[in-house]
């Protein structure tokens, strides 16, 4: 295979585009392919060992720990493979990207592994992955088939690992990929979407004409489709969409000038799901209505309350139902629109701890919290999350 690949990733749009990019770059090319243990019959995961001279299948299970990813990089790293092609969800895509990011550069290792309480490591910035990846998503709207950041999984909890060698050379999106996805994990796909680019939009407090009117385009095509995926059912043609869109919310362009820590919401909802052991969309839907008040309140350190009050006038207007005009009010009302389990239940004492740990690896010195303090974390907890009747167990 020659070379070529791009940075940004290089997205292909159908299964067509696949295999004729496959037939044209890849031959002679030792691939190793890595698969969720549960698609290995799939119809994507065949498409793929088809269109591509497969000499290595590993199937993962599970999401990937530290220690998983290490074995995992010193595999392909004496493997056979000179291009690897990962299919599966977020969880999957994360592996592979810390894997072979490991498997190119012993100087990525160190990063991982050295003891410290900051919930984001950071990778060398001259890092490169000697081992070109691809990326097939099977899931809507995490975007790492795209992105420069992937979650592990250490004994310090989930970390969000970032550097610009983790963003695959290479990504399909057909909808063949998520052609087997719930309905409600379709949904919830296009609402970690649409919070993502909203979030960071209404979190950064400066306006930017050209990005800002990107952002609430897509914003407004997300809300779109996801009454479409309720009211029609998730079709291709809105996985197809909703796809598309998802990896957009990672572009440059979207990204550019903006606050690298406007999406708060993101590490507070990223302890809460899991100490809950729930769903990170349940974990955002349950914050997304008292960020929205706090934030139209007037409290900065969250965002912008003009801009949130614009963005949600926008999607107001594009809303194929109505939606009460006060912002938290209505992402709640959103939220029951699309049936999206917003409420979970914890103790109080719970939620102190998770405020404790949300604040030793993402504020207190450190940028990702933007001078939220522990009393306002748990604040925030206590607003969003229920807490068991007295008496009950």
């Amino acid at each position: 295979m020659t070379g070529g690949w791009q940075q940004p990733t290089r997205v292909l749009y159908s299964a067509g585009e696949f295999t004729e990019w496959a037939a044209q770059r890849t031959s002679g090319t030792s691939t190793v392919l890595l698969v969720d243990a549960r698609l290995t019959g799939s119809a994507i995961a065949s498409l793929v060992s088809r269109a591509l001279p497969v000499h290595e299948v590993i199937p993962l299970d599970g999401p990937g720990t530290l220690e998983s990813v290490v074995e995992l990089a010193d595999r392909l790293r004496h493997g056979p493979g000179r291009l690897v092609a990962a299919v599966g969800g977020g969880s999957l895509l994360d592996q592979a990207k810390l894997a072979t990011a490991l498997a190119g550069d012993p100087g990525v290792a160190p990063r991982l592994t050295a003891p410290q309480r900051s919930g984001l490591l950071l990778l060398p910035g001259e890092s490169t992955r000697t081992l070109p990846l691809l990326a097939v998503p099977t899931t809507l709207g995490t975007g790492a088939e795209v992105s420069r950041v992937a979650c592990l999984q250490t004994a310090q909890g989930k970390r969000l690992v970032a550097g610009r060698s983790l963003a695959p050379e290479l990504a399909v999106l057909d909808p063949l990929a998520t052609a087997g996805l719930p309905a409600e994990l379709v949904v919830e796909g296009v609402l970690e979407a649409l919070f993502r680019v909203a979030g960071v939009y209404a979190g950064d407090l400066r306006d930017r004409p050209v990005e800002d009117a990107l952002a609430l385009t897509v914003a407004a095509q997300l809300l779109v489709l996801g009454y479409r995926a309720v009211g029609d059912g998730p079709g291709d043609q809105v996985r197809g969409a909703a796809a598309r869109l998802s990896a957009l919310t990672h572009s440059d362009w979207l990204q550019l000038d903006r606050d690298p820590f406007a999406l708060r919401g993101w590490y507070i909802a990223n302890e809460l799901s899991t100490a809950l052991g729930v769903r990170k969309m349940t974990a955002v839907a349950a914050l997304l209505p008292t960020l929205f008040r706090r934030t139209a309140a007037g409290d900065r350190r969250l965002g912008s309350a003009e801009r949130l009050g614009r963005l949600w006038q926008g999607l107001r207007s594009a809303a194929p139902r109505p939606l009460p005009a006060e912002p938290s009010a209505g992402i709640a009302a959103l939220l029951e629109h699309w049936g999206v389990e917003h409420r979970p239940t914890a103790h109080p004492a719970d939620l102190d701890a998770i405020a404790q740990r949300t604040v030793r690896a993402w504020g207190a010195g450190l940028p990702a919290l933007g001078g939220l303090t522990l009393g306002d974390v748990r604040a925030v907890l206590g607003d969003a999350v229920r807490t068991p009747e007295p008496g009950a167990h």
